[in-house]
Formats: structure tokens, sequence, C-alpha cells
């Protein structure tokens, strides 16, 4: 038996197997975390190795310093306030609620999720949005800078990472602060293909908001003038530091938010940080080596 379809009947049939592969998409992605889309491997890259319990204090580092940290009590904001404490650096933190700070359960090990309370720490709460608050944190010096704000669009709003940071930036001018480094993702900017598949996915649906706020921040600090690294990490996880960092050119993987801490405070210390007006995507798995050399030799010394 053969049936005979019309072309408007053969045209709704197109569209109904259409919407339904369309919900079957939908009701994948419900499942799926930004985690699970970077269980991919990625090609190409050139790899930071750091040694464990490296010493970062040699001619060519900015030490001993007083570091702005925005963001300060997220999961990687927590992360960069620990390593800089410990490095024996200061801490100027701002965060809506700075009694969320604690050690990072990365880098703290045992210690994670106890209170974290050191001399060198100065909280503030405040609003990145709100100029005032901004100016707070730059009433004494500051050396550098780390932005590492987060939250769901819902909680902060549409332009909160492109406001925050576009008020920190002013600050940094009025007050002759150079260096700065900004935690964006992997797939803004110019990195969307280097986002694996189901990431990017989320980046052009449940994420669209929030990568749209990322991409103007990213614009705003490549036009700011100052000394930027935009660091773009892979998939984000609470793992221990591994000290291998790869700046990727192909697609990314995860990587611990203690070595994108590490990666960043890096940027803002190290004087001849070789990623200083770049945007590196950073993962910790493959890539080519790139160590940096601590010799006397390489200091000018014999």
């Amino acid at each position: 038996m053969s049936f005979n379809f019309t072309s408007a009947e053969l045209l709704s049939v197109k569209i109904i197997e259409k919407m339904k592969l369309t919900v079957l998409l939908f009701a994948f992605l419900s499942t799926l975390t930004v985690a699970d889309a970077f269980r991919s491997s990625f090609v190409g890259g050139r790899q930071i190795i750091r040694p464990e319990n490296a010493n970062r204090m040699s001619d060519t580092m900015l030490c001993m310093k007083t570091i702005a940290v925005f963001g300060a009590s997220g999961l990687t904001g927590s992360e960069v306030c620990y390593q800089a404490l410990k490095e024996g650096n200061s801490v100027i933190g701002l965060t809506r609620n700075p009694s969320n700070l604690k050690i990072p359960e990365g880098s703290g090990g045992e210690d994670g999720g106890k209170p974290l309370n050191e001399p060198n720490l100065t909280m503030i709460a405040g609003d990145v949005t709100k100029k005032e608050d901004v100016a707070k944190v730059f009433e004494q010096g500051i050396d550098g800078v780390v932005i590492a704000l987060g939250g769901k669009t819902a909680d902060v709003g549409e332009t909160m990472l492109t406001d925050g940071t576009n008020n920190v930036i002013a600050a940094m001018k009025e007050k002759g602060v150079k260096r700065v480094s900004v935690v964006t993702s992997i797939g803004a900017g110019d990195s969307e293909n280097q986002a694996p598949f189901f990431f990017k996915v989320l980046m052009f649906t449940a994420m669209k908001k929030i990568f749209l706020d990322k991409n103007n921040q990213e614009d705003a600090v490549v036009n700011s003038g100052l000394e930027y690294c935009i660091v773009r990490p892979g998939g984000l996880t609470v793992d221990a530091p591994t000290g291998v960092i790869n700046v990727i050119e192909g697609k990314a993987g995860s990587i611990p938010r203690a070595d994108v801490a590490q990666f960043c405070l890096d940027a803002v210390s190290v004087d001849d940080f070789p990623y200083v007006g770049q945007a590196p995507c950073i993962s910790s798995v493959g890539g080519t080596s790139w160590k940096k050399d601590r010799s006397k030799s390489a200091r000018g010394e014999m």
C-alpha cells in the first residue's frame, strides 16, 4: 500500500520531526553539567610547570605586595586570597558577604571550609557595581589586581561583570595601578571554537546572557590601556592544585581553581610574565612545556 502526501502535509511532518529533536536535545541538556561538557580531549598548547611549593621570590617578581581581589569569597577568588597570603602578600578583598570567605578545599587540604582569617587579610563588604565600594579597596596602595567575579545572572544582574570591571579599571587608572588579571571562561571572546561541543551548546542556550556579559567584560579590559591578562579556564574543579597549567591552542579540558588562582597571581606578580596583553585559555592536561627558568643565569647573575 502506498500513501500520497501533499506538500503541506510533508512540511508538517518535517516540522514535527524537528520539534521532536529539539525537545530531546533540551531534555539531554537539562541533565548536563558544565563539568560534563569538558570531559573531552584537546589539541595543542604550551605548558607552564611550577614545582610544588616553589618560591616566587626572585629579582623578576613583585613580591610581598598588596593584592586586591574582587569576588574574593567565590571559589576561585578564595583560592587567590589564600595563595597570596601564604606567599607573604597582603590581600584586600571585596565581596558582598565577607563571612562567606573560607579556606579553599583545593589548596587548603584538611583545613578546607574553615574560616580564612589572616593578619594580612582585609575584607570589605561591598558591591563591585558601586564605584564608592570599589574605591574603598584602593584607599591604600595596591600593587596588582585579580578580578574573579561570578554568580548567577538571576542573582547578580545581566551586566554585573562588565559594570564591575569598568569600575575597577577606573579606580586602577585613578590610583596608577597597572597590572590586572581577569578570570572569564573558555569560549569567551575569540575562543568560542576552543570550547567543547556540549559546553558550546550551553553557551548559546542556558548561559547565553552570562557569555554576553563576559564578552563585554573582556572588551572593557582589552581597551583599558592596562597591563592585563584575561584568563580563560576550561571546566573548573575544586581539586588540589597540580602545579601544571597548559596554555591551550585547541579544545580545553578541565582545571582546578587552585591552578587558575596560581596563574592569576603570576600574571600580576611576575614582571616578565609572558601572557601580559593576551587572553590565554588554560587547562590542566596535555600541552607543550613552558617552564620558568629560575636559575641565577636567567636573572643575569653568575
